[in-house]
């Protein structure tokens, strides 16, 4: 069934098929197949504890890895003995639904596994419905504050009541997991060849949609025009289009409403001085697409260099000391991912110990 859910995922979101195909299925697959391994090992995992399931796990997920979010969610659930209702993005739902029909064939209880969909009121009804015993989210910001509003503000109604209330009121356990703005670092005695593929891999791929994409670049300044003529010269060589196409390496945007998005993002960088450069090739006349991009002259005070873009858009910006670099990669709220670049392992080792960031890749991306 993998080359059906590949094929389904590429012409559900807009991702081309080579990533489909060779990423994020074999992911899906190994999850699966790592966590069932965790199944009947749970009572070793905890010294002088017993883990018990939480119960009804309420799950939502976005619209980039449609099929591998559904993994990273019902996988660990359903291994620690939870039943699970997922809502997927309602731009795509397909590969979902048939990961439902899967589970049917596979013969897994009745209940199980549910697949609600829908727009933001049935992710609303399922955050605010009492027999849920934990909500884990995937997305936007925005979204992942209201959620812990509405869940804060469930708790805040436990003051003033009684004994017997209290338990009645049922307070969700809750994951957030959301957007990104990762700085990609590359010092002047880094492999410049290899780091421009990383530099390359870390924004565009699968369109940008992912959040600890590298989208803000900070260059050293001595090779500073070295980089950006590289930069300019491979965005030349990325073949746009159809996704189902093999060779093609961008997809389409996964809707209307993102590429505006983008759109309105990128104008707002080249209104307040930054210059764009992109991709030369022919857009496709039919769907939603955005050619692979760069910002230049790019400071701390635009929105480019603050604000998710969530597509092929990188923001260049210049720095001359490790110290500079570190205190301008972590003067943002988001704190997902980050790269460091460079020959010296002594000079990764104090940048790892300097970023504020879950994930640091070293001279990769």
């Amino acid at each position: 069934k993998t080359r059906e859910l590949a094929v389904l995922e590429t012409m559900d979101g807009g991702k081309t098929i080579k990533e489909s195909r060779d990423v994020d299925l074999p992911l899906v697959a190994a999850h699966f197949f790592y966590y069932a391994g965790w199944a009947d090992k749970l009572a070793y995992a905890f010294p002088g504890r017993k883990p018990q399931p939480l119960g009804v796990v309420g799950q939502i997920i976005p619209w980039n890895f449609p099929l591998l979010m559904a993994a990273w969610k019902i996988a660990p659930a359903l291994a620690c003995g939870n039943t699970v209702v997922l809502k997927p993005a309602e731009t795509t739902s397909i590969t979902a639904l048939r990961l439902a029909q899967i589970f049917q064939e596979a013969e897994l209880p009745e209940g199980v596994v549910n697949i609600v969909t829908g727009a933001g009121e049935t992710g609303a009804a399922l955050v605010n419905h009492p027999d849920v015993d934990k909500i884990a989210f995937t997305g936007s910001t925005e979204v992942g504050k209201a959620i812990a509003k509405a869940i804060t503000g469930r708790a805040d109604l436990l003051v003033g009541q009684d004994a017997r209330q209290r338990v009645a009121t049922k307070i969700p356990k809750l994951t957030l997991e959301l957007g990104g703005k990762a700085a990609n670092i590359l010092f002047e005695d880094a492999p410049i060849d290899q780091a421009i593929e990383g530099v390359i891999a870390g924004i565009y791929f699968n369109q940008g949609h992912v959040c600890c994409a590298g989208s803000r670049l900070f260059v050293q300044e001595g090779i500073y025009s070295t980089v950006i003529k590289k930069l300019r010269d491979r965005i030349q060589t990325l073949r746009v289009g159809n996704p189902l196409d093999k060779n093609t390496d961008i997809g389409a945007i996964n809707s209307k409403p993102q590429l505006k998005k983008i759109r309105e993002l990128v104008q707002s960088g080249v209104d307040e001085g930054a210059e764009l450069t992109q991709s030369s090739c022919a857009l496709p006349a039919k769907g939603y697409w955005f050619a692979p991009s760069f910002l230049t002259g790019v400071t701390h005070a635009h929105r480019v260099a603050n604000e998710e873009i969530f597509g092929p858009v990188l923001s260049v910006m210049t720095f001359r000391t490790p110290e500079e670099a570190f205190e301008r990669a972590n003067n943002i709220p988001y704190g997902l991912s980050a790269g460091v670049w460079t020959d010296k392992g002594s000079k990764i080792f104090k940048m790892v110990n300097k970023l504020r960031a879950g994930v640091v890749w070293a001279n990769t991306y």
